[in-house]
């Protein structure tokens, strides 16, 4: 069977609203550290803390990169339309590489390889065309999603979150569709589908939540299913923040589990590299801690002006601690920044 992989990167829910790390870019800066968009987690994305002020927001403020000269739409082979096709006059190369939604992570993991791969094409699939020219610096051909690539690709990842998806489940299947079936495909989903809310222990063994238990986590379990039935690999994977509120009227206990956008980058690529069939593999750091524990850390490392107060909540659901040592052992894989804390400087 050709290799498709699912990647779980960890996931948590705080609030209703997620501020900081990834959606709603809200920045806390001070000296070089950056704490960027956090999400939720509750059947949302990722969440990922990230060092400094080389990763900007996703409102047109990327830094990712070196500057490299625009290419104009036939050059790049670039189609602005929804569903049109992009045609590209060269051979498709063996490490040519898709990315379905090239928001922040997908932009770390397109800078990576290029790297490893300098001759390579970078396409990048968005719903808007709102940054493409962003894009196109950072040598990614873009164009809507619904375009549909007449050589098909052999790599291909899909980062893309649910929300403002009508279909998605079809978005994946389009997204599998412009894949060779050569290289891998790999779709990042959520530890919100591991059946465990209490603060347990859980790993890459632990039970999938069953379908009916909400709609959230029922649209990824079918994506998921579509993801397999191709041959492709599922990276599960995770945080939120709330320095700027202060106070915030919800349970202090809840275990967050953590990756930073480099390491989570980093473990996609190990993945696709490694070409497995039909995989589930997890993204984390091995060192969950809980809502308290990361604003009193936020709060000794010194590095922020504001302070936050506490939480107030006594009720809520509590979290899982997230442990991934099958998947580090089975990629070769180790996290750049081994914890949340040692990132802020205050542990070793």
């Amino acid at each position: 069977m050709v290799p498709c992989i699912v990647l779980f990167f960890i996931f948590g829910i705080f609030f209703s609203s997620p501020i900081l790390y990834l959606l709603s870019p809200f920045v806390v800066s001070m000296y070089d550290i950056r704490i960027d968009d956090f999400l939720s987690s509750e059947g949302r994305r990722v969440f990922f803390w990230v060092a400094t002020g080389r990763y900007r927001d996703e409102r047109g403020k990327t830094e990712l990169g070196q500057d490299r000269p625009e290419q104009t739409g036939i050059e790049a082979g670039i189609s602005h339309d929804k569903g049109s096709d992009i045609s590209d006059p060269n051979v498709v190369g063996q490490n040519d590489l898709l990315i379905v939604g090239p928001g922040v992570l997908g932009r770390i993991v397109a800078e990576k390889w290029q790297k490893e791969h300098p001759d390579c094409k970078v396409y990048g699939q968005t719903a808007s065309k709102n940054h493409h020219s962003e894009l196109t610096d950072l040598g990614i051909i873009p164009s809507l999603k619904g375009t549909t690539i007449h050589q098909k690709v052999p790599h291909v990842i899909f980062c893309a979150p649910p929300s403002g998806s009508d279909d998605y489940p079809g978005d994946v299947r389009l997204a599998a569709s412009n894949w060779s079936g050569e290289g891998s495909f790999l779709f990042t989903s959520s530890t919100a589908l591991y059946d465990c809310s209490d603060n347990s222990m859980c790993n890459e063994d632990c039970p999938s939540v069953p379908i009916g238990r909400s709609p959230r986590t029922d649209v990824l379990l079918k994506v998921e299913n579509v993801v397999l039935e191709a041959g492709g690999c599922i990276d599960r994977g995770a945080h939120v923040f709330w320095l700027r509120k202060g106070t915030l009227d919800t349970q202090p206990d809840h275990i967050i589990n953590q990756i930073h956008y480099e390491d989570a980058a980093s473990l996609a690529i190990a993945i696709m590299k490694k070409r497995l069939p039909s995989r589930i593999f997890l993204g984390c750091d091995n060192k969950p801690l809980s809502r308290q524990e990361i604003m009193d850390a936020v709060n000794k490392s010194g590095k922020f002006d504001t302070k936050f107060e506490g939480f107030t909540g006594t009720d809520g659901p509590l979290g899982k601690r997230m442990e991934n040592s099958k998947t580090r052992a089975e990629i070769g894989w180790e996290p750049k920044y081994p914890s949340f804390t040692e990132f802020l400087g205050i542990s070793s």
